[in-house]
């Protein structure tokens, strides 16, 4: 029955952050209240970036009104958690709004988050232990142990982690709608979980209620905002709307993860498996976050082997290596969504069935997932060695020379399409056989 509330909460957000979306758009653009094109961006037209703005009211909007439920008393039983969210939201709103329009130095943005990460923290959403999966051998039949954080260990890991999660989100805020629907698959994924597991023997709390309210809340700010945000957008969220889906999905998998009984899970599903139960609330936001992590690490990883500040821009992200390998936008996006839905939804189903099932399925999906990515070097692939393989008359067409990467015309400042390789490609086979 609580099932509902969460709906309505989340449709609260939708209709709010859809509405503020639209007036804050025709505000912007009325106004001209947008920065110019910077190089790194993929957008060709100046666009208002002030989104997160709505977001953020859509958020406001749907505590308050999840408030009114009886049945959702639970959560605001500790008015803590509930103040500390949004302020921390407020804090990290304002930090993004003001970066947006004036394009703050990156340590005056740290700053600002580690402060809204500590106010978060502070008001109980922390990590207050980690399950651990025992060593097979162990002298009792238990699955796993518990391990208790000092004060000191929990304030300083959720900050860290917090931080961690706004600035991958962050990153990966480079295509129309990548970061809304990444946050609807993983949320959606993430709620699932929670809602299983908190319906069997771990009893109903507040910490397991309010994770499952702000994944609902999330999910709704995001796809109301998304019909604006979709390909070519209208509007962007900017790092104010970025930011809070990262300090939102952050505080949703920490109330959750530091607070639940792993050997719990077992009797919640019905299962005598002990490792995956164990490791998965460690694993599970790990799996719903592999692509903003794995582009964030990349990303720091790569500025400071270049003697450059991990918060410095530049155009490598992964959705950036993805066009440049011939992915449309469209197709960029899509991929992105398939590798978060095939690692979360993977991890999930060890929940549910066998473990060597589950394997399978993860890694047939995320070979699928390979396979798309991958795609259009294959097919470049094939076009240039025909190019380098056909007579001289042939490949020195200009339309098909470009496409050898040994041949100095191939030197272009944008990459050949997919579509353009599969022309190229029929021309030189009309060629080839008509000579």
């Amino acid at each position: 029955m609580r099932l509902i509330f969460y709906i309505v909460t989340a449709g609260i957000a939708a209709i709010v952050s859809f509405g503020l979306s639209m007036v804050i758009w025709k505000l912007s653009t009325r106004f001209r209240l947008y920065p110019k094109i910077r190089e790194r961006d993929v957008h060709t037209r100046p666009t208002p970036r002030l989104g997160g703005v709505a977001m953020f009211l859509g958020v406001v909007a749907a505590f308050a009104v999840g408030s009114l439920f009886p049945s959702l008393a639970i959560i605001y039983s500790q008015p803590a958690h509930v103040w500390g969210l949004l302020g921390s939201a407020v804090m990290i709103v304002l930090i993004g709004v003001a970066d947006d329009i004036w394009d703050l130095d990156w340590l005056t943005k740290l700053t600002g988050q580690l402060l809204a990460a500590a106010l978060l923290a502070w008001s109980g959403i922390q990590f207050l232990s980690f399950p651990l999966p025992k060593l097979f051998g162990a002298a009792d039949s238990s699955s796993s142990v518990i391990v208790t954080l000092a004060p000191w260990q929990s304030l300083v890991i959720t900050v860290i982690v917090i931080v961690l999660v706004m600035n991958a989100i962050n990153f990966i805020d480079g295509l129309d709608g990548l970061v809304s629907g990444v946050a609807i698959i993983a949320n959606g994924v993430f709620s699932v979980y929670v809602f299983f597991v908190s319906s069997g023997p771990t009893g109903q709390s507040d910490y397991f209620n309010l994770a499952q309210l702000i994944s609902a809340v999330l999910i709704g700010a995001c796809v109301g905002f998304l019909p604006l945000n979709w390909h070519p957008a209208r509007l962007f969220m900017g790092d104010a709307g970025a930011l809070l889906v990262g300090l939102m999905m952050a505080a949703s998998t920490i109330a959750v993860t530091g607070q639940i009984d792993p050997d719990r899970i077992e009797e919640t599903v019905g299962s005598a498996r002990q490792l995956f139960p164990a490791l998965i609330p460690l694993l599970l936001p790990f799996a719903i976050l592999v692509v903003p992590l794995l582009d964030f690490s990349l990303a720091v990883i790569r500025r400071l082997r270049a003697g450059k500040s991990p918060f410095s821009a530049d155009r490598k992200h992964l959705h950036h290596r993805l066009l440049d390998m011939g992915h449309s936008h469209l197709h960029a996006v899509l991929i992105l969504y398939a590798w978060t839905a095939a690692a979360s939804i993977g991890m999930l189903l060890f929940l549910f069935i066998d473990t060597w099932w589950a394997a399978l399925a993860t890694v047939l999906g995320l070979v699928a997932c390979a396979i798309v990515t991958l795609a259009p070097l294959s097919r470049r692939k094939a076009v240039e060695a025909a190019v380098q393989s056909a007579d001289a008359a042939t490949a020195a067409d200009a339309q098909l020379a470009r496409f050898d990467p040994l041949d100095a015309a191939a030197n272009l400042d944008i990459e050949p399409s997919d579509a353009a390789a599969r022309e190229a490609l029929r021309r030189l086979q009309e060629k080839e056989s008509s000579a």
